[in-house]
């Protein structure tokens, strides 16, 4: 197993962009994506220099059919010395799957609220972390880290504005669990700079042993102006999705990801150093849209680079 990459890097500099398009991204689509393709496109992924990939999750194929092939998918992955597989392990029948598979990373889930909890997880709150410690030790069993997530974070489609104290004891119980990394999730893009803000500090100052990661979407159009917001307040870890996919199918208006090419430009624009090549981003992003033949989201693939020229004699001059 490829050792867990949740140091915080000694270069403040360094950011690590998660992919989450062959989970998150496939997860709401109705076109099933055959298996070898998926694993083509996980491989085009590594290849563009992304690391870390939350590359599918063990739900009930039933609930999420596009995910039945999990275990096919990881193991059909060429990696590479610093290849690092997450997936989501929602429950003991999850991690008892994954056991048998080569991945790194297993993902615990908690709904921030009580009703999405029980709309994603089918169980409340308090059920889900009672059954954290089961699954934490299927999965350290098995030689997979255990990590945290946390959905509708930043404001539910459900009950609105989330209490933070529901936010820290979710955390606590994952502190308690022994977890030292935890996802935060604007699972339908309700997330605002000002709250970004507001609950990154408060976790941050309560564990500060803890890594934060931010898994924002685009729904209401500031997903990247919100992980500005989480830059300046020490995040140094975002998931992202390729071309923009993206949308849990159990919440309410849920729309994509902020797109992993879009990210990586701003982050290099900004000064950042994330290790992907934007050109070979673009292109899984490209490859992607090819398999679920329908344009996505994505801003970046169609532009390109913010220096990429083009003749002059291809555009017509003005006249009149």
């Amino acid at each position: 197993m490829t050792p867990s990459p949740f140091a915080q890097a000694a270069d403040d500099r360094r950011v690590e962009v998660v992919e989450v398009g062959t989970r998150d991204g496939l997860q709401i689509e109705q076109t099933i994506v055959p298996t070898a393709r998926k694993i083509e496109i996980v491989n085009a992924m590594l290849a563009s220099g992304i690391r870390q990939i939350e590359v599918t999750s063990f739900v009930s194929p039933k609930a999420v059919p596009q995910l039945a092939d999990a275990a096919e998918v990881i193991d059909g992955v060429e990696r590479r010395p610093d290849t690092y597989l997450m997936a989501l392990t929602p429950n003991l029948r999850g991690a008892d799957r994954a056991a048998a598979t080569s991945l790194d990373g297993g993902v615990l889930l908690c709904s921030a609220s009580e009703t999405h909890n029980r709309k994603n997880l089918n169980r409340s709150i308090d059920a889900s972390i009672e059954g954290f410690a089961a699954v934490a030790d299927r999965l350290r069993a098995a030689d997979i880290d255990v990590l945290g997530g946390m959905a509708v974070v930043f404001g539910c489609p459900f009950e609105g504005e989330v209490d933070l104290a529901d936010v820290l004891r979710i955390a606590q119980a994952y502190v308690d669990l022994g977890v030292d990394h935890i996802t935060l999730g604007d699972t339908t893009g309700m997330a605002t700079p000002a709250n970004i803000r507001r609950v990154v500090r408060a976790l941050k100052s309560r564990f500060p042993q803890v890594e934060f990661s931010l898994h924002l979407h685009n729904t209401r159009g500031i997903g990247l102006a919100n992980a500005l917001v989480g830059l300046e307040e020490g995040i140094r870890r975002f998931d992202a999705s390729v071309g923009g996919l993206g949308g849990c199918p159990f919440a309410a208006g849920a729309t994509g990801n902020i797109c992993t090419e879009d990210l990586v430009f701003l982050l290099q624009e900004s000064g950042y150093e994330t290790g992907i090549d934007l050109g070979s981003a673009i292109e899984v992003a490209h490859a992607m849209e090819r398999a679920l033949g329908k344009p996505l989201a994505g801003q970046v693939m169609r532009a390109g680079p913010r220096l990429q020229l083009h003749a002059a004699d291809a555009v017509r001059t003005a006249a009149g």
